[in-house]
């Protein structure tokens, strides 16, 4: 069995046995792993705290054949302040559902996991909206799989002026003339354009760094959703937890 240290942190995890667990960890090199973790349940496992939903850590992993086999591990973040609030802890299984279904094993992670590890900040630490903390991760994660929008010109006729539409089936702005043409098309105001393009543009550790009057949050939030869910064919859904 090979040896291998990596930073993770578990988007899932399930009881197995009568004190092991079945994790499934999202790392930056590894992608996402499989990895059990024998007497992880137990009280006095050393292992307890590092196992939980959303902790990130160090692990030192023992690779099988088919999966890994946790050996020991160090908490860097246990986002406490998410474990605490319902709201909160509602917001992060959402997202986490979508990272669950955007990564891959052997798959090159490392701008998925900052994003994600950036997000689970923001819900924690700050009081920023959650709908709108939701919309930026979740346009910023499109770009990373692929999906960006065109935010430079209209998608149709190329004019860089008069961008006041979204359009969902060409992917990016539409000048107003081009809109009449295209039924998908989301009428958006000038802030929100400009945070589209910042969302699109910015440095990742800044990406948060912006507000929004509520009728623009509500607008990013539309076109956010709608266009999540048709690049990713999915209809993703706030779920109540209890």
């Amino acid at each position: 069995m090979k040896q291998v240290k990596v930073n993770g942190i578990v988007i899932a995890e399930s009881n197995m046995g009568d004190f092991d667990k079945m994790l499934t960890i999202l790392t930056p090199n590894l992608g996402k792993i499989g990895c059990s973790a024998k007497g992880s349940r137990r009280p006095k496992s050393l292992l307890l705290s590092g196992t939980q939903f959303l902790c990130f850590g160090e692990y030192m992993l023992f690779k099988g054949s088919e999966n890994y086999t946790m050996n020991s591990c160090e908490t860097i973040e246990m986002f406490y302040n998410i474990r605490t609030d319902l709201d909160k802890l509602t917001y992060a299984s959402y997202i986490t559902k979508i990272i669950n279904d955007v990564t891959t094993e052997n798959q090159n992670s490392f701008n998925t996991l900052k994003l994600f590890l950036n997000t689970l900040y923001m819900i924690s630490e700050t009081d920023k909206n959650l709908d709108f903390i939701t919309s930026v991760f979740k346009l910023r994660i499109l770009k990373i799989l692929g999906f960006g929008p065109n935010i430079r010109e209209c998608t149709s006729c190329k004019t860089k002026d008069d961008l006041r539409y979204f359009s969902i089936k060409d992917n990016g702005f539409k000048c107003s003339a081009c809109s009449k043409q295209d039924t998908s098309c989301i009428e958006m105001s000038e802030a929100t354009k400009n945070a589209i393009i910042y969302i699109m543009s910015s440095d990742p550790k800044k990406l948060f760094s912006f507000d929004l009057s509520e009728k623009c949050q509500k607008e990013l939030e539309l076109i956010a959703n709608i266009y999540l869910n048709e690049k990713l064919e999915k209809e993703y859904k706030l779920e109540k937890l209890f």
